[in-house]
């Protein structure tokens, strides 16, 4: 074989393993730094309200609080997608835990706004990393068949911490203060850190940049440990993918472009929905002139619904395409959102949870499942990278977009363009997405010249291979 192409077979060998205490620990450990990544995230908003409050801030410094958090995320994730390609997954997310671990125990102490607003930046490097590099890495160590189950199960526990959020601010903040919804998440990053030192690099990425000698033991390692003693399937490798590295001018070439194109508009869409609906609400009920706990109340509804959301799409993300459910329920979100705008009372509450329910099956499947199998090993974290710091350059802008809308038809007027933005992704993810359920991380992506140049030179390769554990 070429000492260009893959040797280990790490895709395939990987991919016919059946879930195991291993698989569940590794995951575990990943989806511990996303919860906890989600927590920090939402329980700003909860801060920033109780920050207007008591006089600490205004609408106005909240919104420059939340477009620094996004210009960090938006570093974060380009960072990560740089730094994960070239340096490796485990690296990567264990730098960006160790950062706004840290960087959130600081902010408890911060003496003023402009501190906090400032340390919120490294804040938000650390968090939007986190994700691109966790839901990435999960999608190379799963097996096919279960890969957007796990995912999406993963997804919904993150999603939880969203109503854990606002539950614990509920409780925490009138009693004893903002500083400590930054001090929890700081000191629960730190534990997750040390325990996730001991989790093993991503065989795929060796085997991607020819480190095949260290693919091959690891990967015996992890059949050892999933096997038990017990035979394990055999398996039918992919052709031999090129080893050699891509520049980051691939994310724009003819095969892969589009697949880029609606990556990035899943993230611009699911960051309007989270950050600029979602996260705002407890500000826009406050300035509607609800208590600070009667909006928190409200927003936990929204909160479960959004939980349920992501409870759906864990039962359905290995049952029907990840296209046609993203569809379906991008689509369903549009048409209630556009509803919200006359429900009243009690009716807003239900049309709301309805809203949030359609918005967290859209979310689960699009972002966390969906995006990562767009790319190639080679280039996978930069993908992701860039469409999850294009989607946060956006969400920055749309703080400010938010503001405006909110002084101009409030709450009506958020929910109107957020349902534009649904049925445009909807109509694009359709008539331009690719079908990734099931399929093999190393054929999910269109063909690139670089592969298909891959698959003649090893035409004459074996097509069956037993296994090696």
């Amino acid at each position: 074989m070429n000492d260009n192409l893959r040797s280990t077979d790490a895709g395939a060998r990987l991919d016919r393993l059946p879930m195991s205490r291993w698989h569940c620990k590794l995951t575990a450990l990943i989806g511990a730094g996303i919860f906890i990544d989600i927590f920090e995230l939402y329980s700003g908003s909860s801060v920033l309200a109780a920050l207007v409050q008591d006089g600490w801030s205004t609408v106005a410094i909240n919104a420059n609080f939340l477009a620094v958090t996004f210009v960090g995320l938006l570093l974060g994730a380009w960072l990560a997608g740089i730094l994960g390609d070239r340096f490796g997954r485990r690296f990567c997310y264990q730098l960006n835990l160790a950062l706004f671990g840290f960087a959130s125990i600081a902010a408890a102490f911060a003496p003023n706004m402009t501190v906090l607003i400032i340390l919120r930046f490294f804040i938000g490097l650390g968090l939007g990393a986190e994700v691109v590099v966790g839901y990435a890495t999960l999608a190379e160590f799963l097996p096919a068949n279960v890969r957007g189950r796990v995912i999406s199960a993963v997804a919904l526990i993150s999603n939880f911490s969203f109503f854990i959020s606002l539950v614990i601010a509920y409780y925490i903040i009138p009693s004893i203060g903002w500083r400590y919804m930054f001090l929890l998440p700081g000191v629960a990053a730190v534990c997750v850190w040390l325990a996730r030192k001991s989790m093993p690099e991503s065989p795929r990425w060796l085997e991607a940049n020819g480190r095949t000698d260290e693919a091959e033991a690891l990967l015996r390692d992890i059949e050892e440990q999933v096997a038990q003693g017990r035979p394990l399937p055999s398996y039918r490798p992919e052709a031999p993918v090129a080893m050699s590295p891509v520049s980051f001018a691939i994310l724009f070439s003819p095969g892969v472009l589009r697949n880029t194109l609606v990556g990035i508009l899943i993230n611009i869409t699911v960051g309007f929905s989270l950050y600029g609906f979602m996260q705002w609400l407890p500000t826009i009920f406050v300035e509607r002139g609800m208590t600070l706990g009667s909006s928190l109340q409200v927003s936990m509804v929204f909160a479960l619904g959004k939980t349920t959301g992501a409870v759906i799409g864990a039962l359905i993300a290995d049952r029907f395409g990840r296209r046609p459910v993203i569809t379906l329920f991008s689509s369903l979100s549009a048409l209630i959102g556009a509803g919200l705008v006359f429900a009243q009372g009690a009716a807003f509450l239900g049309v709301g949870f309805a809203l949030a329910t359609c918005l967290g099956v859209a979310n689960t499947i699009a972002f966390t499942v969906y995006v990562p199998e767009l790319f190639e090993t080679r280039y996978r974290l930069r993908g992701t990278g860039l469409c999850g710091a294009a989607g946060r350059l956006a969400t920055s802008a749309v703080q400010y977009l938010v503001v405006f809308l909110m002084a101009w038809g409030g709450l009506g007027a958020i929910a109107s363009a957020l349902a534009v933005a649904l049925l445009m992704q909807a109509v694009v993810v359709w008539l331009f997405g690719i079908e990734t359920m099931r399929e093999p991380l190393e054929r999910t992506a269109i063909d690139t010249p670089l592969k298909s140049q891959d698959a003649a030179s090893s035409a004459e390769q074996p097509t069956l291979t037993p296994s090696r554990s």
